[in-house]
């Protein structure tokens, strides 16, 4: 078997302005579509679980079983360790991993949970094949990524249609697909799984503070995150076009009737008994 391919470089590293929308999300917000299916017992693998706050919904949703988080970056799990104490969770661990190439043993979780995982990876139909390693016979992989193309809003601006543009050719030319929504089915059936439920979810920001916060975190990526650097370095953007659209997404944010809609595919897939 060949060696997995590395994973792609994460587009938007882990400045302030990043965090400052991971740790927002929760169990409710981003994984919805997976809560029903929980059971108190369950053993999860949370891949890529960044700052750890929906692994630690899990956790509390899961009281009897364990939940594994696991990224390929070792600060952040420090962040989520901190997150998981400070919630008194004892039924929670973290661990270094790659998703293209796990150490667990075939069969070990009834879970495997990824969150805005593929569309950063290398190649996610290997991804999408070593999580269906790892997952019980029965069990379930479930995957939620957002589509950047399929993003929306309102009025019209052309500093955000700037912002799309760079954002999918800089993400791209980093080795990852932003447009991973739309095409999670198509690779998780490449990946081998025959039992795929495919839905959509999506995130709306529309008063006065889920415009400033979501403008506000997008404005300080585009001029300080590793995105930045990376739009810079590989030629995207010069500096005065990254403030040009910072300048855009702030203009947008003072909208009263702005609205911002961020649509994701999701896949539960289960693997054959």
């Amino acid at each position: 078997m060949p060696e997995p391919r590395e994973t792609a470089v994460y587009t938007h590293g882990h400045h302030e302005s990043v965090l400052r929308s991971h740790t927002w999300r929760t169990a409710a917000n981003s994984a919805a579509y997976l809560v029903p299916s929980l059971r108190p017992h369950m053993r999860i693998l949370d891949v890529g679980c960044g700052p750890g706050t929906i692994t630690a919904d899990l956790a509390a949703l899961v009281p009897d079983g364990q939940v594994t988080g696991v990224d390929r970056e070792p600060e952040i799990l420090e962040r989520a360790r901190a997150t998981a104490d400070g919630r008194g969770l004892a039924n929670v661990d973290f661990a270094v991993a790659d998703v293209h190439a796990m150490d667990y043993p075939d069969d070990t979780f009834c879970v495997v949970h990824a969150h805005q995982v593929l569309q950063h990876v290398g190649d996610p139909v290997r991804a999408l094949r070593e999580m269906r390693r790892v997952v019980k016979p029965g069990g379930l992989v479930a995957v939620r990524d957002a589509d950047y193309e399929a993003m929306t809003w309102f009025p019209a601006s052309g500093g955000l249609d700037h912002w799309l543009d760079l954002y999918r050719r800089v993400a791209r030319a980093n080795g990852g697909e932003p447009d991973a929504g739309r095409r999670l089915k198509a690779w998780a059936l490449r990946a081998g799984f025959t039992d795929v439920t495919a839905t959509s979810g999506t995130w709306t920001f529309a008063t006065h503070q889920e415009r400033a916060w979501w403008s506000g975190l997008w404005a300080d990526r585009t001029l300080a995150s590793a995105y930045a650097d990376r739009a810079r370095q590989g030629g995207h953007a010069s500096v005065a076009q990254l403030r040009a659209v910072a300048d855009a997404w702030r203009q947008w944010g003072e909208r009263e009737d702005g609205w911002f809609s961020v649509l994701h595919g999701e896949i539960l897939c289960r693997k054959d008994v």
